[in-house]
């Protein structure tokens, strides 16, 4: 998979799109199982008309430009969705700049300079209830009548259902934000993901308090201003080793000048060394509790014990 950074960009790959491509376009939130559908009818399709096979994203999300404080959580930043196009067989992953000029485009400009003469498009698969252009003008029914007059094909994509329901970034978002009694249904969020979720961050200095109450912890950079998820979890942990590292990690908001940012600090039991700087993965295996505030560091270390305990009982490490 090869990252085109950019519409500008497109013109450094034109003898790759010669021949055309197939293409689809979105904002592929968490590349759930309903994305991962759409991705294998795209590469189906480029396999057999022999021609690359393209996904045109968006930075920042459309929704994010135009709406930002309506806008959802993400539940993934741009380096997890690259990390997860990686593992298909995506060639190409366009990230188009949203932007005052993007969005001006008209309909019949968004397909004649970019699909035709920027993508030499021959085949575009999207959903039925897609619309793009200024003021959301364009729709499905447009791009089959401009597909049929400048000879491209287009197909929509059946809705992927799990249980009965359709697979959605919204449900997603919905069983990882529980909160209080209802415990985030992790279990759900993988049936629709089709892998555990997780998400990604670097190893930065913090105020090492940990080491002061005997739980030294990780804390983590996860590149985002929220996270769809809170709480305290048994984790794995990947990048620091050899193998998938437990833990336990606590979930939370930190204040800042300008409003509250994650505040991530994984503990992990039997490791002792200094990763200041590693870019890891971290997994959420078992929900432990909410979130909660404490009088003091006392409470706050009995607790800390307390979740240890139960994480390491999910691993198995107890004595």
């Amino acid at each position: 998979m090869q990252l085109i950074r950019g519409l500008h960009n497109l013109q450094h790959y034109q003898a790759q799109l010669a021949k055309g491509c197939v293409l689809t376009i979105g904002n592929f939130d968490g590349v759930h199982l309903g994305h991962q559908q759409v991705l294998q009818a795209v590469n189906a399709q480029a396999k057999a008309l022999d021609l690359p096979s393209v996904v045109m994203i968006f930075e920042p999300l459309p929704i994010e430009f135009f709406s930002p404080q309506e806008a959802p959580v993400r539940l993934m930043n741009f380096r997890e969705k690259l990390q997860a196009f990686k593992q298909t067989d995506i060639d190409y992953v366009l990230c188009v700049r949203f932007n005052t000029d993007f969005a001006a485009l008209t309909a019949q400009q968004f397909v004649n300079g970019i699909l035709l003469q920027g993508l030499n498009i021959k085949h575009l698969v999207v959903g039925d209830d897609f619309r793009f252009g200024q003021n959301r003008q364009g729709d499905f029914a447009y791009l089959k009548q401009a597909g049929l007059t400048n000879d491209f094909t287009v197909t929509d994509m059946p809705t992927f259902g799990v249980e009965q329901e359709r697979v959605s970034s919204t449900r997603i978002r919905t069983a990882l934000s529980k909160d209080g009694s209802n415990e985030p249904d992790l279990a759900e969020a993988k049936a629709l993901m089709g892998k555990d979720f997780s998400f990604n961050g670097r190893v930065i200095h913090g105020q090492k308090l940990g080491r002061t109450i005997g739980f030294r912890t990780l804390n983590i950079n996860p590149k985002r201003s929220q996270m769809p998820v809170q709480g305290v979890f048994a984790v794995t942990v990947d990048g620091i080793a050899n193998k998938p590292w437990p833990g336990v990690a606590n979930l939370g908001l930190r204040p800042t000048v300008d409003g509250v940012r994650p505040s991530i600090e994984v503990h992990l039991f039997n490791w002792d060394k200094d990763v200041y700087g590693k870019h890891v993965q971290v997994t959420l295996e078992a929900f432990i509790r909410p979130e909660m505030k404490f009088n003091g560091l006392d409470a706050l270390k009995e607790q800390i014990a307390k979740d240890a305990q139960q994480a390491k009982q999910y691993f198995n490490l107890l004595d």
